[in-house]
This record gives C-alpha cells, sequence and structure tokens, in this order.
C-alpha cells in the first residue's frame, strides 16, 4: 500500500513494489488534479522521512501543476489569463488538464504573462522529488 502523508487523497496500492510505485504515481498526478478542479491550494510538502520514497509526477503535469500554482500566487483567474492571452478561457482549462497533450510554447506563454519562465531540467532518477510537483 502507498500513501502520501501531505496528499491523504492519493492512496494506491500494487503486488509488487514496482508496480506499487507505478500506480503512486497515478494516484498522486490524479489527486493533485483533484485540487486543480476544486481550485483549492496544493498541500505543503513535509518533510521527507525515513523509509519514505520519492514519487515524480510527468514532467507535462508538473508543469501544469506549476502554472496552477503560479496562477493562485498572483491571484490571477483563468479567466484573465485567457484575456492575456487572447484565448477562449476553454483554452486554458485544457492547459491545465494533465490529460490534455499542451505544447510546451503554450505553457510557456502562459507562464511569461505570470512573469515567470518555465525551463526544463534533467535529474537523476533519485534526486527527483515528489515536491517538485507542486512546489
Amino acid at each position: 500500500m502507498v500513501t502520501f502523508p501531505d496528499v491523504p487523497e492519493a492512496i494506491t496500492e500494487g503486488e509488487t513494489l514496482s508496480e506499487a510505485m507505478a500506480m503512486a504515481q497515478e494516484a498522486l498526478e490524479l489527486a493533485l488534479t483533484f485540487y486543480v478542479e476544486a481550485s483549492r491550494d496544493f498541500p505543503k510538502p513535509g518533510a521527507l522521512k525515513k523509509g519514505m520514497r520519492l514519487v515524480p509526477v510527468p514532467a507535462l503535469s508538473e508543469a501544469k501543476f506549476m502554472l496552477y500554482e503560479a496562477l493562485r500566487s498572483a491571484g490571477i483567474r483563468k479567466v484573465e489569463l485567457a484575456r492575456r492571452l487572447r484565448c477562449s478561457p476553454s483554452q486554458i482549462d485544457r492547459l491545465l488538464d494533465v490529460n490534455h497533450k499542451s505544447k510546451l510554447d503554450r505553457l510557456q506563454a502562459a507562464f511569461a504573462v505570470l512573469g515567470k519562465r518555465l525551463s526544463v531540467q534533467v535529474h537523476d532518477q533519485a534526486a527527483r522529488s515528489v515536491h517538485s510537483a507542486y512546489r
């Protein structure tokens, strides 16, 4: 069984450790999506304790979660972001939807109007943190 102390909505299991970890990625991504859909702040990550494992979310989802968090911290609503990007609010909904395969240039444009820059980094597997999805 896999649980996330900071994201109690994310619970899953697997027959093997590798299966449980794969399921954990999906569970975390889905749980964070619930926060976006409910217009709630992401929980603040706690300290990593002994015996805990890090679970990444897919990079595109991570960028979308970071955009959502940037919008909330700037106090900007999706409608305002759409106005600034000269697009429809439904396009912003898709930009934040982890099931929609958004293009990086659209995400870059959204970050730019928020005064931010999207960058891509490559890390060793062991260095990747679950918290990077909503830091």
